[in-house]
């Protein structure tokens, strides 16, 4: 969720990476092998630079059965009270849902469920002020963003066409100000307002830590540079065992502010 904390009181809801982490589905990346005691190093240190910025981090119940399950983003969409879990377009990643489901009840959500035939990740919602994006892909099918948009509470809904990535945050999303960063080839740009283009790809991956200070890949240093010089605190992670599985910063928490 792209969303900031204020004065310390957002939750931050992450899975550690569990033992058949590196049997993970690749869509794009190019396959490689995974180190997975390297990806659990820099699991913490994503984790440290959460509670560095004031997050309360609360850990979800582990899914060691589940490859992908540390990507937890993809279980969960929070908005406001509600916490929409939901069901993805790729059966084999269902099996997550359960204990992130039982996280979000434990902060006190209101829980909704995406129904078949209705499919969603929640890598594919950006959330930017009133405006809810929604990628309508491989993962998230057009009846998904229909149940979502009844959950939202009236927020403006704005279905968005991917291509070349796995979900719309891997393409595109939220500055503190709202402002949209992205891959302008990737996304269908016909629906958005102006499109900040970033230095390298995953660049457009930014994760909100507040008002003023964003989470970024170490793999996108002159984006870093570019952000903040324009007066942004970046802090940077190396997830580079996570972007060999397809994901990115956004994936790896579920923000409820």
């Amino acid at each position: 969720m792209s969303g900031a904390g204020r004065g310390g009181a957002g939750r931050a809801l992450v899975r550690a990476p569990g033992p058949r982490l590196a049997e993970g589905i690749v869509t794009h990346a190019a396959r490689r092998p995974v180190d997975v005691a390297l990806a659990a190093r820099q699991h913490e240190a994503y984790v440290a630079a959460l509670r560095s910025a004031g997050w309360r981090v609360r850990a979800v119940a582990p899914a060691d059965d589940q490859p992908d399950a540390v990507f937890v983003e993809d279980a969960l969409v929070v908005c406001g009270d509600v916490a929409v879990v939901g069901r993805s377009g790729e059966e084999r990643r269902r099996g997550e849902l359960a204990g992130a489901e039982r996280a979000a009840r434990g902060l006190g959500l209101r829980i909704e469920r995406i129904e078949a035939p209705g499919t969603l990740d929640g890598g594919d919602v950006l959330q930017a002020g009133d405006t809810v994006y929604v990628g309508r892909g491989t993962r998230t099918n057009e009846e998904g963003i229909c149940q979502l948009a009844r959950f939202v509470g009236g927020r403006r809904v704005v279905p968005v066409d991917i291509g070349g990535c796995l979900h719309l945050k891997s393409a595109m999303t939220a500055l503190p100000d709202g402002a949209l960063i992205g891959v302008p080839e990737m996304v269908d740009t016909s629906v958005l307002p102006c499109l900040r283009v970033p230095r390298e790809p995953t660049g457009a991956q930014v994760v909100v830590l507040g008002p003023e200070h964003v989470l970024m890949a170490a793999s996108a240093p002159r984006t870093a540079a570019r952000l903040a010089a324009d007066g942004l605190r970046v802090t940077s992670v190396d997830i580079g065992e996570f972007e060999a599985l397809d994901g990115c910063v956004t994936c790896l928490s579920v923000l409820v502010p």
